[in-house]
């Protein structure tokens, strides 16, 4: 039995990302003071102590073992696509999907800088070059008319970002591609289960191939892990051989590759979590629409647009304080948290302002307006399903009274 009250972390980011939410079977041992960003589901206790000791009886822990192979295909079902490939975590998923698609060294891939770390240093990682493209200002993601004027002859791929769980303009993306003739990758990260219903289906059949983060902050997780889905079936088994040290035999290695196996404890939690993440969602869908009727009528708060023809992740729930709101997106960060709400400034600092990027020629400002305007004024609040609603309520008010503010840095 694990006694919490002995716990050394008093991380509390850590505490609440343990704690879950109602479904497990036990009680909680401590009372969270804080509110969070976020909160992992979890299955009951009971069942997924059954999957461990299934995996014990079996004696495999990993290699595709059982819970691994039974994980992949029900995933195909879930995310409607033809072919998914497990990954011990994203960011390996999207280091070995760039290198699958074997882009030619020191070749140029534009992305955007609205994004997690992740997505600019698996390009650099591969001895890439990443080129940012400004975004749209209503869904966040990478402006594909932005896109042409930055091809180069050195261009070799573009890597979109589905931010939020807000897809990309997956059609326009594909047009320039095909044009230029260049590979497409998705980082689907804060999107699982996002569909474009207008003859798109599921967002992981678009482009060449697109990754899926399962960490645990995210709608749907197996702790930690990730996935790739791809269309093409030529990349079945080298994505495989190359999660596994590009061993494609006994006796043979045939390329650089990478250990990127998800175990069969990750693959059970998967296996669990698959039947209880339509009720988180649908609670964040409820959620949405309380936020969404609270705060659309406030001067100064923009919501984001999400085009009517897509199902999204509802992974975040980001607000804009434009200009006119009587106080700085920083001091309604600090207002919250002086009340115990941890929102989160996300993405803050935007990609084009690491060290290891601002020097980059795409990363000037005169580049990038919209990502430089944004990053000052975006502000994601608490959004998970087992939060309660006098919480809700409270930050919403919180918010209300600093717009009746007078003046600007209030």
């Amino acid at each position: 039995m694990i006694k919490f009250s002995k716990m050394k972390n008093k991380n509390p980011f850590i505490i609440a990302e343990m704690s879950g939410n109602h479904n497990h079977s036990f009680d909680r041992a401590f009372a969270i003071k804080n509110v969070y960003i976020t909160q992992p589901i979890l299955p009951a206790y009971k069942d997924f102590c059954l999957q461990i000791k299934q995996i014990y009886k079996s004696g495999q822990l990993t290699n595709s073992g059982q819970k691994h192979n039974e994980f992949e295909e029900k995933l195909k079902k879930v995310l409607a696509v033809n072919n998914v490939s497990l990954f011990n975590n994203g960011t390996i998923a999207l280091l070995t999907a760039i290198k699958a698609l074997d882009l030619p060294i020191n070749s140029e891939v534009i992305t955007t800088p609205w994004t997690f770390a992740a997505t600019p240093h698996c390009i650099a990682w591969n001895g890439l070059k990443p080129v940012f493209c400004d975004i749209e200002p209503d869904t966040m993601c990478i402006n594909p008319d932005k896109i042409e004027k930055l091809i180069t002859k050195n261009t070799s791929a573009i890597l979109g970002v589905h931010v939020y769980g807000f897809p990309c303009d997956v059609k326009k993306i594909g047009s320039i591609a095909k044009k230029y003739n260049l590979k497409v990758i998705y980082d689907a990260a804060h999107a699982f289960s996002t569909e474009i219903k207008e003859g798109g289906g599921g967002i992981g059949n678009f482009g060449d191939i697109t990754m899926f983060s399962f960490h645990a902050t995210k709608l749907f997780h197996t702790l930690e892990g990730g996935c790739l889905t791809y269309n093409d079936k030529n990349l079945i088994k080298k994505v495989h051989d190359l999660r596994n040290f590009g061993i494609c035999n006994e006796d043979r290695v045939e390329d650089i590759g990478i250990n990127g196996k998800m175990n069969e404890i990750q693959a059970a939690m998967g296996l669990l979590n698959l039947k209880i993440f339509e009720k988180e969602k649908n609670a964040r869908k409820k959620l949405k629409e309380f936020y969404d009727s609270s705060l659309s009528s406030i001067k100064g708060i923009r919501l984001p647009a999400i085009p009517k023809n897509i199902s999204t992740s509802y992974q975040y729930y980001p607000i804009i304080l434009e200009n006119i709101y009587p106080i700085t997106r920083n001091n309604l960060y600090e207002k919250l948290k002086q009340n115990g709400i941890y929102a989160r400034k996300y993405f803050y600092p935007s990609c084009n302002d690491y060290e290891c990027y601002k020097d980059l020629p795409s990363s000037r400002a005169e580049n990038l307006p919209v990502v430089n305007d944004i990053k000052e004024k975006v502000l994601c609040l608490p959004f998970y399903g087992a939060l309660k609603k006098e919480i809700a309520k409270k930050i919403v008010k919180i918010i209300i009274e600093a717009g009746k503010q007078k003046s600007k840095g209030a």
